[in-house]
């Protein structure tokens, strides 16, 4: 996938203005909340089921707010649910400096995972609508590129952060987010956008009517379910993983270990990307997603076989190429089945997926206080399993897709 310069020069102000600000947002968020399970499991001492609950709630809230996100950015227009939730976002981050309590920290991952339901359906909305056909493709995956260009940075930051107190990262984070809002403010005024709301007095958006168009695409629907079972595998990276490299009685120092593998998470996602989805954008996106969902399942069952941080690491590079073969075309997905006038909504409700977020740290969470770390395949089959149960609904999605076509 060659990117001339040409390319880069067209692409709109407002689109390079999310792509840094995603950079330096996912940066501030990577060096604080994976760390967040460690520190309430070791630092607070919560169990790892009550770990596991504080951590979810963040992604259940996600499930219930992001499709109001996306719709309520169709009605009443992007630049207002942008700046508002990314403002919001950085008073939530130094509400997390404040908190030393688990109740605390349960409130304040609510309010969080409130501004990213926000803020993310709404800016890829724009995304996909201030972009040329010609140039979404690379859009998305610079888009995907700078959150893996933040994650690089961001864990080994948090885990120096760590060791000079534990609300520094929290403040870090929050200085970035209050940049962020006012760059934001400064671009929509330098380059408003025509495209506020597509509601017309012929055609009003309507929450009943967007539900109606929603649960009438049944490709869409498919493809809702199959992925929400991808991201509850992917979802044990960020909960599940870092409690158990805690607990594992054959490893030491376990949360230095997770940052490693966070950062070669992001590494690995840099140098393979590009070549990935040149060679999966020959088929259809939702080819990319089946084969992804079987490297993710593949690797939570590799991970119950490791006992070394090297074997840990080894097993992160399979788990990353699935990864990007899941995330990478999603989003181009969403865009080419959406109709123009829902994009926000369809980028909303895709959100729903977020339900595979919440499951994740309960389920690996619970397996963990029952099994213990010792039993390390008791834990592991099951999260491969259930990340699995996609298959089914994307390859239903994908033979749907092929009889629309001939159709």
């Amino acid at each position: 996938m060659r990117t001339s310069f040409l390319q880069l020069r067209g692409i709109h102000p407002l689109a390079w203005t999310i792509i840094v600000g995603t950079l330096f947002g996912r940066m501030a968020t990577s060096m604080s909340i994976p760390f967040l399970s460690i520190y309430l499991t070791q630092s607070l001492g919560a169990s790892p089921t009550q770990t596991g609950i504080t951590v979810a709630v963040s992604s259940l809230v996600g499930v219930f707010a992001s499709f109001y996100g996306g719709y309520i950015s169709d009605r009443i227009g992007r630049k207002k649910v942008m700046i508002l939730s990314i403002a919001g976002w950085s008073i939530v981050f130094f509400a997390f400096a404040a908190s030393n309590q688990i109740w605390m920290f349960f409130v304040v991952n609510t309010l969080n995972g409130l501004c990213r339901s926000l803020f993310e359906p709404t800016s890829r909305a724009l995304l996909s609508e201030v972009a040329p056909q010609e140039q979404k493709l690379l859009i998305f995956n610079m888009r995907y590129t700078a959150i893996n260009v933040g994650v690089v940075f961001g864990p080994l930051l948090g885990l120096w952060f760590s060791t000079n107190g534990s609300s520094s990262a929290f403040i870090m984070a929050g200085c970035i987010y209050v940049l962020y809002t006012v760059v934001l403010m400064f671009q929509f005024g330098k380059h408003p956008i025509h495209i506020e709301s597509t509601s017309t007095t012929e055609q009003r958006i309507t929450l009943k009517k967007a539900l109606r168009v929603i649960s009438q695409d049944r490709i869409f629907l498919y493809i809702l379910i199959g992925t929400t079972f991808c991201v509850l595998g992917y979802g044990h990276l960020n909960s599940t993983l870092p409690q158990y490299l805690a607990l594992v009685p054959d490893l030491h120092d376990g949360a230095t270990w997770f940052a490693y593998m966070l950062t070669l998470n992001a590494i690995t996602v840099l140098i393979v990307q590009y070549p990935l989805v040149k060679w999966a954008s020959r088929f259809a996106p939702v080819v990319s997603l089946i084969i992804g969902n079987i490297f993710v399942a593949t690797s939570l069952l590799l991970y119950g076989l490791a006992s070394t941080g090297l074997a840990f690491m080894i097993i992160t590079v399979i788990f990353t190429i699935g990864e990007v073969l899941l995330f990478t075309m999603m989003d181009m997905l969403i865009d080419r089945i959406a109709k123009p006038e829902w994009k926000g909504t369809y980028f909303g409700t895709i959100g729903f997926n977020n339900l595979g977020n919440v499951c994740a740290p309960i389920l690996g969470g619970f397996l963990l206080d029952v099994r213990g770390a010792q039993h390390s395949m008791q834990i592991f089959v099951p999260l491969a399993l259930t990340c699995a149960l996609g298959l089914p609904f994307l390859i239903g999605a994908y033979r749907r897709m092929n009889l629309s076509h001939k159709h």
